[in-house]
């Protein structure tokens, strides 16, 4: 028997599986979408097993070396969607493979099996292999096919449990526990006696936590260490899942809202495809405050009562926690959480419990997609339109295609929620293939709330230079007198965005990236936000040595600090990338601002989606220019999404809400549509451009890009490429360029690119799977960079 492995190298001359003999303690355990160690060359390296055979492609076949899993890590579907997410994303199917896979196990990491403290019924063979221990290191089990399959069947029977420790020390999480023993005499003392006695009644099911007993049951540490000195008790260390939301676990009897009739529409639409087991898209266009996951939570009820499971996605960390607090009131346990804030071993710890079929709700940011589900019902993207869903490493993915193609081999519908969707997927709804819904009115009946432009060109003549108008600054004041909240946005972090010298005109730029340093007031630094590179703020200009430095530009940081100097009393919470870095720091802001600690929540994007506090009465948009000026197609877009939903933050409950925008250009068409709330509009206006400049939806569009570290360099390969599309491509196709990226040089590597605009091309992904392997060799030889983008985000 022979195995097809799929080897941790990412080449093109190895991108293909390689035939290994199976060893004979292998025969009945090895199956696809397991791990193992083979020899490769002079090396050994880890790999995927994706197929059985009888037959080998080869005559001289190695055996594999080791099984690093006793249980496949990818099933069937997983391996399926890997050879597809390869071909669509142009890239190796080893990366494609691993990007499914938790860090925790790609990672250099010690292996333990682990026996569960509730293991009842457990192999002989593998008692034997524990003895008295309660977790063993991996490499200690014997290549023997009998002891292999005990502990395969025992991992799949909750008996036992993988854990891994990693060289990070993100080890597993372990607890002192106690179990009883049998003795012929009687603790000495009635207190000793009561304790044994307490801890025998919960002890049924095995080991019992010493903080259990001691925070559950109130018994005395002291007490608990002498029994186990005279050993009427015995000590052990018995491993526990991490689990990062045991603050808002909730007891899944949080009551079902009533739907207006406008959701229960929605909501009977998606059951219905639900039962149908239809897999077209759905596309659920609701307002902000429209009551969007109340029909989701409905949703995924009826998936449940089905027997099957739901996956949740949503954009961003920052909103990841008020959702999984409502999603853990509804569903309590059966909900696991997966986002890059975890800690590698809390996300494996989330992975395994969906992994062994113990939830049957996943929430999470984009790789959540990519959940070990074997029995989907339903697919829900909230905030479709984000571009966080992208991934703009590879494997370069959208979570919308991804789920879609899930979809289909589990027939399930897949529910994209947004108030403002992309031009892409309105569009597609518009033509019927997606399922339109609506939600048209807030839950609570209310309007949404007035915005009122103001003309920042208009302040600078009336002399005032301060980031605040007038009028925002007034009603900001009236919001503190009548103890309401705020919330004001800046699309920027850090001070100012840069630092010039008035003397002779020099900015502080990176010297490894075509980009101005930004100025962060904490530690008096200069930052690139690409590269990472930081400098002490300068004393003087480094050109002419002249003192007149100053700040241009706005930051949050800056922002802050004017605040407080113009009102004094006001209580702020700054959130950004800067105040945020730290594990739980969302969480703990926004809960610090939903108990009204604070009257302004001054920040970034993260703070114009998906907040619910019911005292926000006033959303402020301090400059709604700064997408705009982007050079990118979806610039107006994305500035209507954004201060649409950041309006939406304002009036969601009994209070009036206003929206304040000030702005350079108020005449613009996506403030002018941002301002009455008109979806439908700017999309008219929107498609009409797109259409004249050729851009998605009417075409699709490719970026290519290529880097080095000299330029010349970078630009023969980009024509070279160039030239091969041409060969290749239908005249239809419109390929741009080669030119300089907008940011030409980022970490000492200069960037071109060249974009096609195509419709129809039936071959593409072979054209561009055959330019990725052409262009392998030159990539190894000489540090050159390709990168195929097929739905490219970002231009920069």
């Amino acid at each position: 028997m022979y195995a097809k492995v799929i080897v941790d190298v990412a080449a093109g001359g190895v991108d293909r599986p390689f035939d290994y003999r199976l060893k004979d303690a292998h025969l009945g355990v090895a199956a696809p979408g397991m791990r193992v160690l083979v020899p490769f060359g002079k090396r050994k390296l880890t790999g995927i097993i994706v197929e059985l055979s009888d037959t080998a492609s080869v005559k001289n076949v190695k055996s594999i070396s080791e099984l690093l899993d006793v249980t496949p890590v990818l099933s069937p579907e997983l391996l399926d969607l890997g050879s597809w997410l390869a071909k669509e994303t142009t890239c190796f199917q080893i990366t494609a493979l691993f990007a499914m896979i938790p860090a925790a196990m790609r990672a250099k990491a010690q292996k333990f099996l682990v026996l569960n403290e509730k293991a009842n019924h457990v192999d002989v063979s593998v008692q034997a292999l524990f003895g008295q221990r309660i977790k063993i290191p991996f490499k200690e089990i014997p290549e023997d096919k009998t002891i292999l399959k005990a502990v395969s069947r025992g991992i799949q029977e909750n008996v036992l449990s993988v854990y891994y420790e990693l060289k990070d020390g993100a080890k597993h999480k372990e607890q002192k526990a106690v179990t009883t023993l049998q003795s012929a005499q009687q603790p000495k003392t009635t207190k000793q006696q009561e304790t044994l006695a307490t801890i025998e009644r919960v002890a049924d099911s095995g080991a019992v936590p010493v903080a259990t007993l001691i925070n559950d049951h109130g018994l005395s540490r002291s007490t608990i260490q002498t029994l186990i000195k005279n050993e009427f008790l015995e000590e052990h260390q018995i491993v526990i899942e991490r689990n990062p939301y045991e603050r808002q676990a909730g007891d899944g009897r949080e009551a079902k809202r009533t739907l207006t009739h406008d959701q229960h529409v929605a909501y009977e639409s998606i059951r219905d495809a639900v039962e149908e087991r239809s897999s077209k898209p759905m596309l659920l266009h609701g307002i902000t405050g429209s009551g969007k996951t109340e029909v989701y939570l409905q949703a995924i009820e009826q998936v449940l009562k089905e027997g099957r499971e739901a996956i949740v996605l949503v954009p961003e960390i920052s909103l990841t926690p008020q959702m999984v607090e409502r999603f853990k009131r509804r569903f309590g346990d059966h909900v696991a959480v997966m986002h890059s804030a975890l800690s590698s071993g809390e996300r494996y710890d989330e992975w395994m419990k969906i992994h062994r079929n113990e939830v049957q709700v996943v929430v999470g940011a984009r790789s959540a997609v990519f959940a070990p589900f074997n029995n989907i019902g339903l697919i829900i993207i909230d905030e479709e339109h984000e571009s966080s869903y992208k991934q703009e490493d590879y494997p370069r993915y959208h979570a919308r295609e991804v789920a879609i193609y899930r979809s289909q081999t589990h027939e399930c519908p897949v529910v994209l929620g947004s108030a403002t969707p992309s031009m892409e997927s309105f569009a597609r709804a518009k033509k019927d293939v997606y399922t339109l819904l609506s939600l048209p009115e807030r839950v609570n009946k209310k309007p949404l709330p007035a915005i009122e432009l103001i003309d920042m060109r208009d302040e600078l003549r009336g002399g005032n230079r301060s980031v605040f108008s007038s009028q925002l600054l007034d009603k900001v004041k009236d919001r503190l007198a009548k103890e309401e909240q705020i919330v004001l946005f800046l699309n920027r972090r850090g001070f100012s965005t840069f630092v010039m010298c008035r003397s002779c005109g020099y900015v502080g730029d990176c010297p490894h990236c075509e980009i101005s340093l930004t100025y962060h007031q904490r530690g008096n630094q200069l930052k690139c936000h690409y590269c990472g590179h930081e400098e002490t703020m300068y004393e003087e200009c480094p050109a002419c040595e002249s003192e007149h430095i100053r700040f241009f530009g706005t930051g949050t940081q800056k922002v802050e600090e004017e605040l407080q100097k113009l009102l004094p009393e006001a209580r702020i919470i700054r959130m950004d990338n800067d105040t945020t870095r730290k594990k739980g720091s969302h969480e703990a802001l926004l809960k610090r601002f939903g108990n009204h600690e604070a009257d302004i929540l001054l920040g970034t994007q993260m703070i114009a989606k998906g907040l619910d506090f019911p005292k926000i009465t006033l959303a402020g948009v301090l400059t709604a220019d700064t997408l705009l000026n982007l050079p990118d197609f979806r610039a107006p877009e994305r500035t209507f999404q954004l201060l649409t939903q950041l309006g939406g933050r304002a009036g969601r409950d009994k209070r009036e809400g206003e929206v304040v925008i000030q702005t350079y250009t108020p005449e613009h068409y996506a403030i002018q549509h941002a301002k009455s709330h008109d979806f439908e509009g700017f999309f008219a206006y929107e498609m009409q451009q797109r259409r004249q400049a050729g851009y998605p939806p009417y075409y699709f569009i490719c970026l290519i890009t290529f880097s080095h570290e000299e330029l010349l360099t970078a630009m023969k390969a980009a024509e070279r490429a160039t030239r091969f599309l041409k060969e290749r491509l239908s005249d239809q196709s419109v390929i741009l360029g080669p030119t300089p990226s907008p940011i030409s040089r980022i970490n000492d590597r200069y960037r071109t690119q060249c974009m096609i605009k195509y419709k129809r091309e039936p071959n593409f992904s072979e054209i561009l799977s055959e330019l990725f392997t052409h262009y392998q060799q030159e990539v190894h030889k000489d540090s050159r960079f390709m990168a195929i983008d097929r739905h490219p985000n970002i231009f920069m």
